[in-house]
């Protein structure tokens, strides 16, 4: 509630009150000019008795009631006690120092009384203010995070501050939730608001509308008409802000621990899986083996014997990777530290991969043959084979495929370069990320998504990295660094 208002019963009673509030005191001083008559009374302890009836008609009333008390007062000393007696004679300095002490003490003693009662005002609505907010606070931890906060926040303003009409835009999700008595032409005063990025106070409708920022950015509007304060106002516009970030914060928990769940589900079906078609796979390599051992195939039979064996060893070597991935996923993977030395790795890769590499002349760049690294050798030789099957797959075809090794400030780098189409910058780093492929490449070959997202792993298992750097004149690098003592410690 406004102070002003408040008072405003004190600066500006009604005439009834008036009237009646200085008739009550005049009874008084009619009725202690009678007694002090009747007793024959001096007029000095007389007129202490009228100054005491002046002061307190001065602090419960007011001045201008006490002023019209104190005349009487001086009116009824000067009538019927000081000589000569039943006749006015304003020319007796005693009637001008008693008027002088009565209007002087009722100015005085009227003046402390409102300081004083504004005062108390004034606290007592700061403390009412802050027993609101305190009250708005507790009960905002209390609203319900899976519903939208906006109507829950109007209805409770509406309620604890006895607010006409609150309406809350939430630039988050769009909406403006209102509660209270708003004209139809009124509902999107917070919407506006937070259009115009600018806040106002309409004095007439006693109606405030207010920002609402949240860590350095503004994140909605508020609207409230009724009797609060500029800063009740400010502090209330705080809370509704810090609860809207709140709600958003969780929101977006909820969404991470969500999509965790689903990848989890995910990777514990293909794992599954890949158990599961690990057996009839090696029954299918050994059929289409064994089909060649049983007498001489035509060359169509051939060619379908050929396919069987090809794609049952893409299948086994997809189960395989689901396999790895989940290995790399547990909490108690134990890396091996083999002291490996690097050109025997990339040869022997290089052995494994050849047929794939086939279409693709491949140079070797490793001019320290003596370089080594401590790291587990079947988990660096699928993270190589991963990058040549990348480069085998998304390369133009007939181009050169480069792979480095070297040392560089206690690291040991490994890449594998190939001129194929640019990676977006915008997926240089979602490509390791299991599932994603991206866009420009995925129509190239086919794929699964899972491959670079084992080579990431098997990187952060040796507390190592991986990057790739991508354009269309120089061609793609992929890079794994690894510390030469392989992360041990």
């Amino acid at each position: 509630m406004d102070v002003a208002n408040i008072l405003g019963e004190r600066k500006h009673p009604t005439a009834a009150r008036f009237i009646g509030e200085t008739l009550i005191a005049c009874w008084v001083i009619a009725l202690l000019t009678f007694t002090g008559f009747v007793l024959h009374f001096n007029p000095a302890p007389l007129g202490f008795l009228f100054l005491l009836v002046v002061v307190c008609e001065a602090i419960l009333c007011g001045f201008w009631q006490a002023s019209i008390v104190s005349l009487l007062a001086c009116a009824c000393l000067d009538y019927f006690f000081y000589p000569p007696l039943f006749h006015f004679s304003v020319a007796n300095p005693e009637d001008w120092v008693a008027l002088g002490a009565f209007q002087v003490s009722a100015l005085v003693v009227s003046r402390l009384s409102t300081i004083h009662q504004t005062t108390w005002r004034e606290a007592k609505l700061q403390r009412t203010s802050m027993e609101q907010l305190y009250e708005l606070s507790r009960s905002t931890l209390l609203i319900n995070l899976h519903q939208p906060p906006g109507p829950q926040l109007a209805q409770l303003i509406l309620r604890i501050f006895g607010a006409q009409a609150v309406a809350i835009f939430d630039a988050n999700s769009g909406a403006c939730s209102a509660a209270g008595a708003w004209a139809e032409d009124e509902q999107q005063l917070a919407r506006e608001c937070y259009l115009a990025q600018a806040e106002d106070h309409d004095r007439l409708t006693r109606t405030s509308r207010k920002l609402l920022h949240a860590g350095g950015k503004c994140i909605g509007a508020m609207a409230v008409r009724g009797n609060l304060e500029v800063l009740v106002a400010d502090a209330l516009a705080s809370l509704t802000a810090i609860t809207l970030d709140r709600c958003v914060s969780f929101e977006k928990e909820s969404q991470v621990e969500a999509a965790h769940q689903s990848e989890r589900l995910r990777a514990a079906v293909l794992d599954s899986l890949a158990h599961a078609a690990k057996t009839p796979l090696t029954a299918i390599q050994a059929a289409a083996d064994g089909l060649s051992e049983v007498g001489r195939l035509s060359p169509a039979q051939q060619q379908l014997q050929a396919l069987i064996r090809n794609e049952a060893e893409e299948l086994s070597q997809l189960s395989t990777r689901l396999l790895q991935t989940a290995q790399l996923e547990t909490e108690d993977l134990a890396v091996a530290r083999d002291e490996i030395v690097v050109a025997d790795l990339i040869q022997s890769v290089l052995k494994e991969q050849s047929e794939r590499m086939s279409g693709h002349p491949v140079e070797i760049a490793a001019p320290d043959a003596g370089l080594t690294l401590r790291g587990d050798r079947d988990l660096l030789s699928m993270a190589l084979t991963q990058f040549l099957d990348n480069a085998a797959k998304y390369s133009f075809a007939g181009t050169a495929v480069k792979v480095s090794a070297w040392e560089s400030h206690a690291q040991v780098l490994l890449s594998v370069h190939n001129f194929g189409p640019a990676i977006p910058i915008s997926d240089r780093e979602r490509i390791f990320q299991r599932f994603y492929r991206s866009e420009n490449t995925r129509h190239l070959a086919a794929g699964t998504g899972i491959g670079l997202s084992t080579v990431m792993m098997a990187a952060e298992a040796h507390r190592g990295h991986v990057w790739v750097i991508s354009n269309s004149e120089e061609g793609t690098t992929f890079y794994l660094s690894l510390p030469q003592s392989g992360g041990a410690g």
